[in-house]
């Protein structure tokens, strides 16, 4: 198992997103004048039309759905969320970001979500679409809960301690099945879990957790594919888009174990928010 790589991105949110998606875009991509974009809805309760540059984009978008890869131009862009059917001329929205740049070649997320005390943002996280070594396959994990900090498990063993809302932590596993669960930070409090995580070779499993303690905790799930270092010998996929094997609107890990784990785990987070 490699070192766990941790990133935070409460100060892209705070300088308004400026820049943010620029941080990892692949270098062989940057030679496309498009961008893949997805955007997932991880505010619960609330449907939204989603704008960018004062254009509608995603009408009517659900709580817990992730979209197809969207191919934007490369660019700036305003974007914003609005109560489903409201009138941008006439409503605030419930949730903005000016000059997010979009640049040529990136392949990245944007959420929509709640902060630790429950008011809708938006953060972009860009997707690491690097290679991954033969055998091996990458996990990505994300808070954007309504929640207290919390340590990720696998095998019983922390590998990201202290995961906070808007932060990720990745690493890098022989594919197969890891044993993880969520625990609140510094204990052995179990929030959600233990559950098995099929981890595909050459993949990039990336995992959300979403929602908060009234509506309940959700998990949502982002498969990037065709990641191999040696793609000729593998069958390869489709980096960003959502696994096929997922039904959209994305209420859960694949599996039922999750999701009994995921409302199992409900009460325990909420008591500490």
């Amino acid at each position: 198992m490699s070192r766990i790589r941790t990133t935070t991105l409460a100060a892209m949110a705070a300088s308004g997103l400026v820049g943010s998606l620029a941080v990892l875009a692949a270098p062989s991509a940057l030679a496309a004048d498009t961008a893949t974009v997805s955007v997932l809805h991880a505010v619960p309760g609330v449907p939204v039309d989603v704008y960018a540059n004062g254009e509608e984009l995603i009408p009517d978008f659900q709580p817990g759905t992730l979209t197809d890869p969207l191919e934007l131009p490369a660019g700036s862009y305003d974007l914003a969320v609005y109560p489903a059917g409201s009138d941008p001329a006439s409503t605030q929205p419930a949730a903005s970001a000016d000059d997010v740049a979009v640049p040529a070649g990136a392949n990245a997320t944007i959420v929509a979500h709640l902060t630790p005390e429950g008011t809708p943002v938006l953060t972009p996280f860009v997707n690491d679409t690097s290679a991954v070594p033969a055998g091996q396959a990458r996990v990505t994990v994300r808070h954007t809960a309504a929640a207290p900090a919390v340590d990720v498990r696998a095998g019983g063993a922390v590998v990201a301690p202290g995961l906070t809302n808007p932060n990720e932590a990745a690493l890098t596993v022989p594919a197969g099945t890891v044993s993880a669960d969520v625990v609140l930070a510094g204990t052995s409090t179990v929030a959600i879990g233990p559950a098995d995580l099929s981890l595909a070779e050459g993949t990039n499993t990336i995992v959300y957790a979403w929602g908060s303690g009234d509506a309940g905790y959700q998990l949502a799930v982002q498969t990037l594919s065709g990641l191999h270092s040696s793609p000729s010998g593998v069958p390869g996929g489709s980096a960003g888009q959502a696994d096929d094997s997922l039904p959209t609107p994305l209420l859960a890990l694949s599996g039922a174990g999750l999701v009994a784990a995921a409302l199992a785990g409900r009460r325990l987070l909420a008591s500490r928010v």
